[in-house]
């Protein structure tokens, strides 16, 4: 009984329980994941269904379906832990490092041109959206 008890504490919202809090939070983003997939079967476009899940996620931030605060502190924890989800992967290329070794100058001729151009892309829109705040910002001073 008493363990009932805890556990409508921590999952009552009324209460505003920590783990209640976590919980929804990442119900809606894994309502978005779950978006994203129905959008992926039904849709023609090439795109993962992670992608629709993203952005639908910030088509509902942008237009205030979604508030900042209901998916900001489990978006700040995955990000936080997003490094470690690719261990399983980098796993797998040592495991195949022989027959990458074939491979090897192709690999290498594709990643570099690919991560200058996605360094180059995510600088400039860094300056763009930086100049676009401080425009605005000067004109609300006006």
């Amino acid at each position: 009984m008493t363990c009932i008890l805890f556990c409508i504490f921590l999952f009552s919202r009324a209460k505003g329980g920590i783990l209640t809090n976590y919980l929804f939070q990442f119900s809606r983003i894994l309502a978005f994941c779950f978006l994203g997939e129905i959008c992926h079967a039904v849709l023609p476009l090439p795109l993962p269904a992670s992608i629709y899940g993203l952005l639908l996620l910030l088509a509902a931030l942008r237009f205030g379906i979604v508030k900042l605060e209901q998916v900001k502190e489990v978006g700040l924890f995955l990000t936080g832990i997003f490094p470690l989800l690719f261990v399983p992967a980098a796993a797998g290329v040592m495991e195949l490092w022989a027959e990458m070794g074939e491979m090897l100058l192709p690999i290498v001729i594709a990643i570099i041109p690919v991560t200058v151009l996605v360094l180059v892309s995510a600088g400039r829109t860094t300056q763009a959206l930086t100049s676009r705040r401080a425009a605005k910002k000067e004109a609300e001073h006006d």
